[in-house]
């Protein structure tokens, strides 16, 4: 039975969110980067729309006074005026769409980080069942997008209202100017209105990422049974793990039967704890545990120290302290040296072999 939503309490976990960005399912606002690209349109056209209207007006000059061609329009001359109309293209509006097509790009990974996922593209068959249509169409959601899409609508033509009846004055006037003033004139207002548009236009895409951020958080929450499901699933199978554990177990015992003939001493608690060390003057600083163990591990330690006739000393503290603090393969702490030093001699006392 599907999880109704109230149910979904939990924060997403790390590996639901990058699941979900491999799926490209992430938090962005398609308004942002629009806004973001209209401003950066209206202030390069600001700057660069003279150097542009230079290109157009000097095509044009150089068109209507070409001496040797005496018609533009002649289909010999075509030529000519494709190579001029690229010409104007490539040094007029080429520099400004890239500029736009970089701001854009720049603002969308700003977003969202550098993201490449082909899932959103692949067949989904739900995505055109009739009911699911009908479902985003009179949903919540679309309820929600429907009210911002107005009120966006109708807060820009409010403020486009208040700035040209603002300039109403001006407006009005301009019959009385030049051509070149009244044009330069016309162009600063339009300007302005432009620049105002698209800051309101840059405020309420701030507020509809932050809103979409919200929403992607909540189509992210899990429930407590999800977050189970998925820990249980990073953990792996219970028979696996109890598969791997055996194997471990094999591995280490494989490893003490081979450590355990060729110790010097088994140390033991004399039931619960079994540690066995070997020393060698040649090549350690001092006497290293080569094996140890606990219960069962410790009973198997001392069968093969008994097949071997590797000597078993019982000294329960000493046992307990090796096999706390000493890990296999490393050398037994400064501490011990003393007490182990005396199990060491003993045993080679016991066995007639020289002290090393």
């Amino acid at each position: 039975m599907a999880e109704d939503d109230s149910e979904k309490t939990e924060a997403a976990t790390p590996r639901r969110r990058q699941d979900a960005r491999e799926d490209g399912s992430v938090a962005r606002s398609a308004d942002l980067t629009a806004a973001c690209a209209l401003l950066g349109a209206v202030v390069l056209l600001h700057f660069f729309g003279v150097r542009l209207l230079g290109f157009i007006r000097s095509s044009i000059e150089t068109t209507l006074s070409t001496s040797h061609i005496s018609n533009p329009t002649r289909l010999d001359d075509l030529g000519w005026l494709s190579a001029l109309a690229s010409r104007v293209f490539m040094e007029g509006l080429i520099p400004l769409v890239l500029c736009i097509t970089a701001i854009a790009l720049v603002v969308t990974v700003a977003q969202v980080g550098f993201v490449v996922s082909t899932k959103p593209l692949e067949p989904n068959l739900a995505k055109l069942s009739p009911l699911n249509g009908i479902k985003n169409l009179f949903g919540a959601k679309a309820g929600i997008r429907t009210i911002s899409s107005v009120g966006k609508v109708v807060v820009i033509g409010a403020v486009a209202t208040m700035v040209i009846f603002s300039d109403m004055p001006y407006i009005v006037r301009l019959h009385e100017l030049d051509m070149m003033p009244m044009f330069g004139l016309a162009a600063d207002m339009v300007y302005d209105l432009a620049l105002k548009l698209a800051v309101l236009l840059l405020v309420l895409a701030v507020g509809d990422y932050a809103l979409q951020r919200l929403q992607h958080e909540r189509d992210l929450r899990m429930s407590k049974q999800e977050i189970k499901e998925e820990m249980k699933r990073m953990e792996g199978d219970p028979l696996i793990k109890q598969r791997r554990a055996r194997v471990a177990r094999q591995l280490a015992m494989s490893r003490m039967s081979q450590a355990v003939p060729q110790a010097d001493v088994v140390v033991t608690n004399p039931t619960h704890f079994a540690v066995a060390l070997k020393y060698d003057s040649k090549s350690m600083g001092a006497p290293r545990v080569v094996a140890k163990g606990a219960d069962l591990m410790a009973m198997r330690i001392r069968q093969i120290a008994a097949a071997n006739g590797v000597p078993l000393v019982e000294r329960k503290e000493i046992a307990r302290a090796l096999y706390r603090d000493v890990e296999i393969g490393q050398e037994v702490p400064a501490e011990l040296y003393a007490a182990v030093a005396e199990i060491l001699a003993y045993v080679y006392r016991m066995s007639g072999r020289k002290t090393a």
